[in-house]
């Protein structure tokens, strides 16, 4: 028999085997492997997946010194391998100015590259090159601090499905095209910092998130949409042009989202829905939503709160509720138009899956406690409902709980958790 302890069971694995271990690695202990043996020597030069960071390199106090070996280590990477690469991923703050990133990206669109995710410093901005646009076989594309120009010639990417931009800079026609121009695309995330009017043409999109300056979001062909994320930023001139505005905002945002699953609506959502003249003409009853999210409501605003009644009065399965009132909605603690809620409450309304709601940021105002009482009334099987108090209402604290405890509950199992914070 042959001595066993001069084999090299590491070496004789499958190649399978060898790059599995190799991607688990940092891709700095990856390449150090070809320091091992002659075998091993490209080994890591096979790999598909490829992830650089700063501790590709070790630190230095030279700011400067850092960058270019970080610059160097990446791009004699690149220069050594061999065959397809499916990931390429770079996130690292030390990266201030890379002009070699458009080096990079044009080798890349000749890798079959499939995954590409840019992050650099947050002072940073890149502009993406034409060649990004000539990645054919993307399926993942994630870029943060970016400019974005497709070419005229741009006819879309065809496998993407993964689509996340944040902080990003582009023309409204320009990213409308992009997203119809991605026919398979299910998850979408914008991040956007200018007045934009979107218009969104997408019938596999399945996960939307969108942050930043929107005049208008109109979901014009998402039908299998099952979470919905949304945070808007109000300025001076959307505010006017909320103001000028007669369609139905609501209308156009959620009027065709049959399967909606999941809706997190943070600042200025509520506000931004219930601009335009829509009484009576809401056509959707949302039979899969699930969880109901929303900040920010102003309970002193009758629009606003015609919105939340909505939704939640047309989600028949509803088994989860959050919301957070307005730090805007301090005091005001008369009683006005309470009559409201006989005219708008349906009679009888019953919210038979309901077993989570979690108000915070409450101030007591009449129109909050009215919709905590209807909550209340309305949930036979309502398990928690938890009251977290605006940190600037400490008067009026005592004065809530005790009215709270007055509330006739429709679940016996009900209990009320008021938070001090």
């Amino acid at each position: 028999m042959g001595d066993s302890s001069n084999q090299d069971l590491i070496s004789d694995l499958p190649q399978s085997i060898i790059e599995s271990i190799l991607t688990r690695l940092p891709l700095r202990d990856a390449v150090r492997t070809s320091l091992l043996s002659s075998k091993w020597r490209y080994r890591w030069a096979t790999l598909t997946h490829l992830v650089f960071d700063e501790d590709c390199v070790t630190l230095s106090n030279d700011r400067a010194l850092f960058e270019d070996k970080l610059i160097n280590f990446i791009t004699r990477a690149l220069f050594l391998h061999q065959g397809p690469i499916h990931k390429f991923q770079l996130c690292t703050s030390y990266l201030q100015s890379c002009p070699e990133i458009d080096q990079w990206i044009l080798f890349l669109s000749r890798k079959d590259i499939k995954e590409l995710v840019i992050e650099l410093g947050e002072s940073e901005w890149i502009r993406a090159p034409s060649c990004l646009f000539k990645c054919k076989k993307l399926i993942r594309l994630e870029l943060f601090r970016c400019e974005l120009d497709p070419p005229p010639t741009f006819k879309g990417f065809l496998c993407l499905k993964n689509l996340n931009l944040y902080q990003v800079f582009v023309a409204s026609d320009a990213i409308e095209s992009l997203i119809s121009s991605c026919p398979l695309l299910e998850s979408l995330s914008l991040s956007y910092s200018d007045s934009l009017t979107l218009n969104i043409y997408a019938p596999n999109l399945k996960y939307l998130c969108l942050e930043g300056e929107f005049k208008d979001i109109c979901l014009q062909n998402t039908p299998l949409l099952i979470v919905m994320s949304v945070a808007m930023y109000m300025t001076e001139d959307i505010a006017e042009h909320m103001q000028q505005s007669s369609s139905c905002n609501f209308i156009k945002l959620l009027g065709s989202v049959p399967y909606l699953e999941r809706l997190i609506g943070r600042i200025y959502f509520t506000k931004y829905l219930s601009i335009g003249d829509d009484r009576g003409r809401y056509p959707v009853t949302y039979s899969h939503l699930k969880i109901i999210e929303l900040y920010q409501v102003s309970f002193e605003d009758m629009k606003e709160i015609l919105v939340v009644l909505h939704l939640i009065t047309n989600s028949p399965n509803l088994v989860e509720l959050q919301i957070s009132g307005s730090s805007n909605t301090l005091t005001a603690m008369e009683a006005t138009d309470l009559d409201f809620w006989d005219k708008e409450c349906p009679s009888p309304c019953l919210f038979d899956r309901l077993k989570v709601v979690k108000m915070t940021e409450m101030s007591g105002v009449p129109h909050e406690m009215e919709f905590i009482k209807f909550l209340l009334e309305s949930s036979p099987v309502l398990e928690v409902m938890s009251i977290m108090p605006c940190p600037s209402v400490m008067d009026g604290r005592l004065n809530m709980l005790i009215e709270l405890v007055r509330f006739r509950r429709a679940s016996a199992r009900a209990e009320i958790v008021f938070i001090q914070c």
